[in-house]
């Protein structure tokens, strides 16, 4: 038990244990409490914190007085509901400065003991989901209502000038998209995640979101260092009986921070290889606010989102297996031997796992070396650019926009020369003949290494789904790297997907009627019905419609003047809603839509079949017949 005396204004109160009160006897002396050898004293800030293991009374030093005040255990509970709700909900910097300053101060007198309040100690506040929920609508309220009201404006005042209301959508998006941010920023967890997502869908998600977005995908402001060294600590002590030092030559500072945990360069010591390694570590009580968290995002859903909440509990269910990094770590390995055996061996790197020292919230993997795809192409841009990073930054999402915008797709081309006078911008009235022509052979050598490069990654996802039958089904940008040695690094194993056979040949199915030159709708209709899909109705055209926007590309939609898929989906259901979705079709599809996402993030169209077929063949021959039992539901991974 802690007794805390503030010294300023006299007053005694007593303050619980975190974990649990031994039994004690109904008094305890004034000598007893102040006495060096039974007692431990803390000063932190305008406090000393006394702590004993005999709790049951106060003492008042005014005039030498010994009387004893009796707390009833609800005066118990409000002051501690009080005292949580204080430091959760005032301003960070008054309890987060009481915090670090108790921390530092235990310490040094119990390494053990704060390690384990470290860990914990949010655990122990019953009202932090109340707290989130009202910080959360605190800021995305005024947002909602804001685009309600504006597309209610404009329906009443029949605004018809697409011009006109192009401008206020942007202007809306311009002024929402930093509120976003912040609120993400503030709230972490599940909000996080939700924002990598949405910025990995370029071709989705107003270009403002996007951009504000992106720093999302593995620059969140992390925990600090020494908080995360105590995870490791705890984790290595209960896991080996080891000490952080015993293990770690090196704990350098954080490479990444993402939703659920940041990622740590380091060095084993001798003892353990002496390898540089990525160490990831789950943020503290991330399991229990992503909980909480989903309930939040499921009522802005109902309210903002309809037709989402479907899609949200399958992102639930996948999401939530996310919080062991043992699973992670086996995940990796049998990837690893898979990719190993198979053409793209020499082409795609996946971690190495150190499973011994892994566990529930850390896994120490092999440590790649190199730089995000995205950023890769940008910086060889900018050096085209003579360096100018901005330049390059604003001439690629200008290409950006201009596909989004581009009613048939992207397949409008204004032709290489206009792009190439677009790209070099102001400087191109000062360059020379041959100039121009030694910046366009290097802009020609980029674009044909980007598209590679993203053929490459969908050739090996596609022969993961067809035959392994084991994919990453969250592959966003922050996930795949340009290794310093010319492979792609491909990291984050956290959300894998397990398909059957007979779930894999289903879809090969799909896959290879949308992939012919002319589509046969009666096939890929027969596919999809085979596979789990049904719609009300049965209607054969907009099942295959269903099917070319799941598994290929929105390019229908877009033609038809549908901004995103979500308003071209909410189209195909006012036709013939879809009524049952078999389960692993749902992670291939969003699987899919993140390639689609990152195409536009590298200025190409994409149409996933296209890429895939020749996988889905592949599974189909090896195969001989197929099975005729589908639609088998998800299948648990298990770990060898």
């Amino acid at each position: 038990m802690f007794f805390v005396t503030n010294f300023r204004d006299r007053r005694h109160f007593l303050y619980p244990r975190l974990f649990c009160a031994s039994p004690s006897p109904s008094h305890v002396s004034h000598r007893h409490i102040h006495n060096p050898q039974s007692t431990h004293r803390c000063h932190v800030g305008g406090m000393v914190i006394i702590k004993d293991s005999m709790p049951a009374a106060v003492t008042t030093p005014r005039q030498g007085r010994r009387r004893h005040y009796h707390l009833h255990r609800w005066q118990l509970v409000c002051f501690c509901v009080a005292w949580n709700f204080f430091s959760a909900a005032s301003s960070a910097d008054r309890p987060n400065f009481l915090n670090k300053q108790l921390r530092s101060t235990l310490t040094k007198a119990n390494p053990i003991l704060c390690t384990t309040i470290g860990v914990r100690e949010q655990a122990v506040n019953p009202l932090e989901p109340t707290i989130r929920a009202l910080k959360f609508w605190r800021r995305v309220a005024p947002i909602v209502v804001h685009y309600k009201f504006t597309e209610y404006w404009l329906k009443v005042a029949h605004v018809d000038d697409k011009k006109k209301r192009y401008e206020i959508w942007e202007k809306l998006h311009s002024t929402h998209a930093p509120a976003g941010l912040k609120c993400i920023l503030e709230l972490r967890g599940l909000f996080v995640k939700i924002g990598q997502v949405m910025s990995s869908r370029a071709d989705f998600i107003p270009r403002q979101y996007v951009d504000v977005f992106s720093g999302l995908q593995d620059s969140v402001p992390p925990w600090e260092k020494d908080r995360v060294q105590q995870i490791v600590q705890q984790s290595l002590m209960e896991s080996q009986g080891l000490q952080l030092d015993d293990v770690f030559e090196t704990f350098d500072e954080v490479l990444g921070s993402a939703s659920i945990g940041q990622v740590h360069k380091a060095k084993l010591t001798p003892q353990f290889g002496g390898e540089v390694v990525a160490v990831k570590v789950m943020h503290p009580n991330a399991e229990t606010r992503f909980r909480n968290d989903f309930k939040i995002f499921r009522t802005l859903c109902k309210v903002a989102l309809p037709g989402w909440d479907p899609i949200l509990r399958e992102l639930e269910m996948q999401m939530m297996t996310e919080f062991d990094y043992t699973n992670e770590g086996n995940n990796l390995l049998r990837v690893g031997k898979n990719m190993a055996k198979s053409p793209y061996a020499n082409k795609v790197k996946v971690p190495h796992p150190m499973l011994d020292l892994c566990s529930k919230n850390l896994l120490v993997m092999e440590y790649l070396e190199g730089k995000k795809l995205a950023v890769s192409i940008e910086d060889k841009l900018a050096s085209i650019l003579g360096g100018d990073r901005l330049v390059a930054r604003k001439v690629l999402k200008a290409k950006q926009q201009a596909l989004f915008e581009s009613k048939h797709s992207g397949h409008q081309k204004k032709g290489f020369l206009k792009d190439l006078n677009d790209i070099l911008g102001e400087s191109n009235s000062s360059l020379s003949v041959l100039e121009k022509a030694a910046k366009a052979r290097k802009l020609m050598s980029m674009t044909r290494d980007a598209r590679n490069k993203l053929s490459l990654l969908l050739d090996a996802t596609g022969h993961q789904i067809f035959n392994d039958g084991l994919y990453n089904g969250d592959p966003h940008p922050g996930n795949i790297l340009v290794l310093d040695c010319g492979r792609l690094g491909l990291i984050d194993y956290g959300q894998t997907r397990s398909l059957t056979k007979a779930d894999r040949l289903a879809l090969a199915a799909v896959v290879c009627a949308l992939g012919r030159k002319t589509v046969d709708i009666d096939e890929v209709s027969k596919a999809m019905n085979e596979f789990g899909f049904h719609s009300r109705d049965n209607n054969e055209a907009n099942i295959a419609k269903f099917a070319a926007l799941y598994f290929d590309s929105d390019s229908a939609g877009k033609s038809l003047g549908y901004a995103t898929p979500q308003k071209y989906l909410q189209h195909l259901n006012s036709i013939d809603p879809m009524v049952e979705v078999p389960d692993p079709a749902v992670f291939v599809a969003r699987t899919s839509f993140l390639f689609r996402g990152l195409g536009a993030l590298l200025q190409q169209q994409l149409h996933t079949s296209q890429h895939w077929k020749k996988h889905a063949k592949i599974a189909i021959d090896a195969d001989g017949e197929k099975l005729q039992l589908y639609n088998l539901g998800i299948t648990p991974i298990a770990s060898e």
